[in-house]
């Protein structure tokens, strides 16, 4: 019953509910009104034929009559009795089985079905809210970030102007806030000031009004925003964003820099301080045909091997690990020692067996971006693209069909050592993934993917590597979020820090079974101001040092549990 009064009084309040209710009160005054005057019309027609009822019997009949239901215990004699029999019928079809459903849907039900639906979808965030992240527009990288932010604690909330779809979101568990991206309003009953972060991920244009409404509201929370088109980064930044990146164009230079057998040297992907982590690749390099203990190489360069890419899975490996030709190398060391490691290569291999040009499938934006890069390293390529471009065209590019067997033969597809499918459609990704396997079983065939789901798939499809480019989104912001405490270098491989617990210090590192117990590789020791890179097996712990460790996501999560920080 306290329900029932509730949501009575939640419905009469607000100026447009009152007038709602006023107007479903004038439609049931009227009926009732229709349900007296046939009433008094019964009585007099039955006094006519002789027939005497009660007046509840006459309210009885109408109610019967109007609603169709029509028991046929009470009936006229005379053609004027059943003709107004008629007209009361039909008058209570058009009325009650008509008009007022309607009417009750229209003024009472989806009133309130929408307070219902507004209730459930937040205005706001609630109090006491701070370090999360605002996220102001959702898509698939969207959905990658909140999985990533909720792994490690990290509070966000994702505000959608649409109703229906932040119920949507909401019904898939997502905290959002419902309000227009574009209102100083909103940001205040976002928190902004106690946000860590706010993510702009909408286009250019709307991007920049939301940068700019935000820094209305506070200047100094860090913005990280997406430029679909070069000339917009200026803009972004002008407007206010903190980092400013085309995203399109970084996953193009990523899947330039895996190309293999072109370039032996190692390729710095990122940094904790002094350690530089960098990606090398195996293809006819001195580590072909090796395990990692008989290459040496930490005894000869320093660098440590922290990972392996096999067939598009990232590995922590072991000094029985094998190095074939599709490996890719994950290497972890100081500076000289990646030139160190870059001299041993000198230029073993370095040029492939097959001598044609790379072969880029697709010129959108991060198409380009691979040509640009593959120029830029001295390495042939070939465009493939459907459409004209509207600017002058690369005279590497090659109009066509991807699918068409005689503009890939005039692409190069016999002769090419690497075959780079870069759409955004994933279904034709897929599609010329198992098409180009089929014609050289042979090549590299590294493949562009939007949404992680997919990933799998096209390993399935015959490709040697895949780069997802909700994953590569994810990883440049996680990283900005918290660069004193996590580097991550792929998808499911992990740099971060720790103190040392109780049962860590004092014992050398060889003596540890930090890996056997929980698969995390010590990298790095930093000691005072000093970081001792890939230190010696030797190296006793310290209670005031802090550990620099790789690992999976889950074998972070259990070094955590198992090594609690005092």
């Amino acid at each position: 019953m306290k329900f029932l009064i509730s949501q009575m009084t939640a419905l009469v309040g607000g100026a447009k509910r009152r007038s709602n209710s006023r107007l479903l009160s004038r439609f049931l005054f009227i009926l009732a009104a229709l349900f007296a005057t046939f009433t008094v019309i019964f009585h007099f027609l039955m006094a006519y034929e002789g027939q005497t009822h009660s007046w509840i019997t006459g309210f009885y009949w109408t109610l019967t009559v109007m609603s169709t239901l029509g028991f046929g215990d009470i009936t006229f004699a005379s053609d004027l009795g059943r003709l107004f029999s008629m007209v009361v019928m039909l008058s209570g079809v058009v009325l009650l089985l008509i008009v007022f459903p309607f009417t009750f849907i229209q003024y009472f039900y989806a009133p309130w079905l929408d307070a219902q639906n507004k209730a459930r979808a937040p205005r706001s965030v609630p109090e006491g809210t701070s370090g999360h992240v605002i996220l102001t527009h959702f898509d698939a990288v969207t959905l990658n970030l909140v999985e990533k932010f909720n792994q490690y604690g990290i509070p966000n909330v994702i505000l959608v102007a649409d109703l229906q779809q932040a119920l949507n979101l909401h019904e898939m568990n997502l905290n959002v806030v419902v309000g227009e991206v574009d209102d100083p309003e909103t940001y205040n009953r976002l928190r902004i000031h106690d946000a860590a972060m706010v993510v702009v991920m909408n286009d250019d244009v709307t991007s920049t009004n939301i940068i700019f409404t935000i820094r209305e509201v506070n200047d100094k929370v860090p913005v990280i925003a997406n430029a679909d088109m070069e000339d917009s980064i200026d803009i972004l930044s002008l407007a206010g964003s903190t980092h400013t990146f085309q995203f399109t164009k970084m996953l193009g230079d990523v899947l330039a820099r895996r190309v293999l057998g072109l370039n032996m040297k190692a390729n710095v992907i990122g940094n904790f301080n002094a350690l530089l982590i960098a990606e090398a690749p195996a293809m006819n390099s001195p580590l072909q045909g090796k395990t990692l203990a008989e290459s040496r190489l930490r005894e000869l360069t320093g660098v440590n091997v922290v990972g392996v890419w096999e067939k598009g899975r990232i590995q922590l490996p072991g000094p029985g690990t094998f190095v074939d030709a599709s490996t890719v190398l994950v290497l972890a060391g100081s500076e000289k020692q990646l030139e160190r490691y870059d001299r041993l290569m000198g230029s073993a291999g370095h040029i492939s067996e097959n001598k044609g040009p790379v072969l880029v499938l697709g010129g959108g934006r991060v198409g380009m971006s691979v040509a640009q890069t593959l120029a830029r390293r001295g390495i042939d390529y070939r465009i493939v693209e459907k459409k004209a471009p509207k600017v002058q065209s690369d005279e590497r590019l090659i109009l066509g069909n991807a699918s068409d067997l005689d503009i890939l033969i005039q692409a190069g597809i016999n002769d090419t050592p690497s075959i780079i499918i870069t759409t955004h459609d994933d279904d034709l990704n897929i599609f010329l993934t198992i098409y180009c396997r089929r014609l050289r079983p042979d090549a590299q065939i590294i493949s562009r993917a939007s949404l992680d789901r997919n990933v799998n798939t096209m390993h399935r499809a015959g490709a040697n590597l895949v780069m997802s480019y909700a994953s590569l989104c994810t990883m440049t912001i996680v990283n900005l979020l918290k660069p004193e405490k996590l580097l991550m270098i792929s998808e499911g491989l992990n740099i971060f820090r720790s103190q040392p617990a109780k049962g860590i210090v004092g014992k050398a590192l060889r003596d540890q079974t930090i890996r056997e117990d929980t698969g995390c590789s010590v990298i790095a020791i930093k000691r005072d101001e000093a970081m001792l890179i890939n230190p010696d097996p030797d190296t006793v712990v310290e209670e005031h040092d802090e550990l620099i460790l790789i690992a999976t996501t889950e074998a972070e999560k259990k070094f955590t549990h198992q090594y609690k920080q005092p």
